[in-house]
């Protein structure tokens, strides 16, 4: 998929939200995991609490009010993360400090007061322990009248929380790479086949520009065909309104033929009658006048209907052969050089018409040889449209710049010696710049004049 797409477009948007989305709901999921291990490990913690609390306020007879274990191996372990600490608030002379065996001579850390607490409630909270233990305590004050008052806390390695927590992530994190994965594939071939339809459309759009075809041809999804049917009604209006121009073209072009016709014959049977000279003269005028009108207006009505298309290839080497042809008297030798895949977006007697009369001229003028190359030019990054250029050398003596200048204006002449009406460069200007192409003289590098004609290609 192209960067500048629609389909790439949106199958960016569906995966930036996808990421977000399961990112979010990993962390909403890890966080809901880690409180509820919190709870699972606090409520083991308040088990331990409740029976320190129970011995504290209980205590068998004849035996130690602090019990020095409560069933739990690890609290006899030297600093082995899990600690019970019963301190006597009420002491005379300082705070009375009771702790399991594996606390040694440390002391655990009180947790923040929390005045909202009422008393024997029970606290929670993360401490730092002995040798920068990550601790979770749960404590609790209680009061027992005479026998004094005592905070009672409880500690574990919070170290589990931890691994416990950090293995659910890992879990988490490979279950959900797999699922944007499988995700990611899953819209790709959606947005895929999704806009099938439409790229099918834009590729029948280019035929039709192009030439190769008339009309959207296929069967599109519902929701497409609409587009499709639309398309091709528009191109069938196109189509008949070109038609009409065309026709009233023909009309116009009967029209005027038949006054001015009546008028030249009854000028020409006045003879040398200045006044019919005159007649005559304004008549020749008002037909070329007329013609080239009508020509701009035919080759306009044509340059409306949606493109057709014209291999240069076989155009300009039958031209070549029927010039060679023409020009046999003179022994010329026209070299063509055409690639095999040049075409001409336009009428292919439009084509004829504008490499003839170059080509025409060319051996007019030519010593003994001419040059025909063809350049194809694709499309550039940058927008513009592609061309084909039609280069023809010759020669002959060729011409200055200000020779250059006026050979292009109709009827003008800079050598009365050779045949034709000096139409044929001006001709060719009006065509080309009708199609949006242009013709260029300068010196080609056979010593003569080089003609080069750019057009719109394919």
């Amino acid at each position: 998929m192209r960067a500048n797409s629609l389909a790439f477009r949106l199958f960016l948007w569906a995966t930036a939200w996808t990421l977000v989305i399961l990112i979010i709901t990993g962390i909403v999921l890890s966080t809901l995991y880690r409180h509820a291990v919190e709870r699972a490990f606090d409520r083991r913690l308040d088990v331990y609490l409740r029976t320190l609390v129970a011995d504290v306020a209980s205590p068998e007879e004849g035996s130690d009010k602090f019990p020095q274990s409560i069933g739990e191996p690890l609290f006899e372990l030297p600093l082995s993360g899990w600690y019970w600490q019963v301190t006597r608030l009420d002491a005379p002379k300082k705070p009375e400090v009771h702790s399991s065996r594996s606390l040694w001579d440390n002391n655990l850390p009180a947790l923040p007061d929390d005045r909202s607490a009422s008393l024997g409630e029970a606290r929670q909270g993360y401490a730092e322990g002995p040798e920068q233990q990550k601790l979770r305590i749960v404590e609790r004050n209680i009061d027992l009248g005479d026998d004094g008052r005592y905070l009672i806390a409880v500690a574990g390695d919070a170290s589990e929380i931890d691994d416990e927590t950090r293995s659910f992530d890992g879990v988490i994190g490979v279950t959900f790479a797999a699922l944007i994965i499988a995700l990611l594939l899953t819209t790709a071939l959606q947005v895929r086949f999704g806009l099938a339809p439409l790229t099918r459309i834009s590729q029948g759009l280019a035929a039709i520009r192009s030439g190769r075809a008339e009309r959207l041809e296929g069967e599109f999804p519902v929701e497409i065909a609409p587009l499709a049917r639309e398309t091709n009604a528009l191109l069938e209006t196109n189509r008949e309104i070109v038609e009409r121009a065309r026709t009233h073209v023909g009309n116009l072009a009967h029209a005027l033929k038949t006054p001015l016709s009546v008028l030249v014959n009854e000028a020409a049977a006045r003879g040398s009658d200045p006044l019919a000279q005159k007649v005559l003269e304004q008549a020749d005028i008002m037909r070329d006048q007329v013609a080239r009108q009508l020509e701009r207006a035919r080759l306009a009505a044509r340059l409306t209907v949606v493109g057709t298309l014209v291999e240069v290839p076989p155009v300009v080497t039958a031209l070549a052969r029927t010039m060679e042809k023409l020009h046999h008297a003179r022994d010329i030798a026209i070299a063509v050089d055409v690639p095999p895949h040049a075409s001409f977006r336009g009428e292919q007697q439009d084509l004829e018409e504008m490499v003839g009369n170059l080509v025409d001229n060319a051996c007019k003028w030519a010593q003994s040889r001419v040059a025909i190359e063809v350049v194809a030019e694709k499309a550039m990054a940058d927008g513009e449209k592609p061309r084909v250029r039609l280069i023809v050398d010759d020669d002959g003596p060729g011409l200055s710049p200000a020779e250059r200048e006026q050979v292009a204006l109709r009827g003008r002449r800079l050598d009365e010696t050779k045949p034709g009406s000096g139409l044929g460069l001006s001709i060719v200007v009006e065509l080309a710049s009708l199609y949006g192409g242009v013709l260029t003289l300068g010196t080609a590098p056979i010593g003569g004049l080089r003609a080069e004609l750019a057009l719109p290609g394919e």
